[in-house]
């Protein structure tokens, strides 16, 4: 089962998935999956975006590609903020560990005065974002 971690109403991370994760993923709510690994970063036995996509879309979910290695770049915290603008919500994004796919939706809602409130939510799901304050 994908541990899936709530950040707000509308939006939820989780580490890498599988094709088994997302009928669970799917009852439980969510309209969009993005991920944001990039194929073979974890070998050859990370799941392939391909399969996740196609299965996702089979039960009725939207699937968005962003992957991304590192920190999010302004490209692609604009593409995100894009694909969250756009997309049915509830939204589920993945990468590895979580960590890429909450930052880069933390960075998407920078400058909007809310820098203690996304702290606060990233917090909640398990993540520390601390160290973005200052972009917050």
């Amino acid at each position: 089962m994908a541990d899936i971690r709530q950040v707000t109403p509308d939006f939820a991370v989780a580490p890498q998935l599988t094709e088994a994760d997302l009928e669970a993923v799917a009852k439980a709510g969510f309209k969009t999956l993005v991920a944001n690994r990039p194929d073979g970063e974890g070998g050859v036995d990370q799941p392939r975006m391909g399969a996740i996509r196609a299965k996702a879309e089979s039960l009725g979910l939207k699937f968005a590609a962003l992957p991304f290695s590192g920190a999010p770049t302004p490209e692609i915290v604009e593409r995100m903020g894009h694909i969250l603008n756009e997309a049915p919500q509830p939204v589920l994004a993945y990468c590895r560990t979580g960590t890429r796919s909450i930052t880069a939706w933390a960075l998407v809602h920078a400058g909007q005065g809310a820098g203690d409130d996304i702290i606060e939510a990233a917090a909640g799901a398990g993540y520390d974002l601390s160290s973005l304050r200052e972009l917050l």
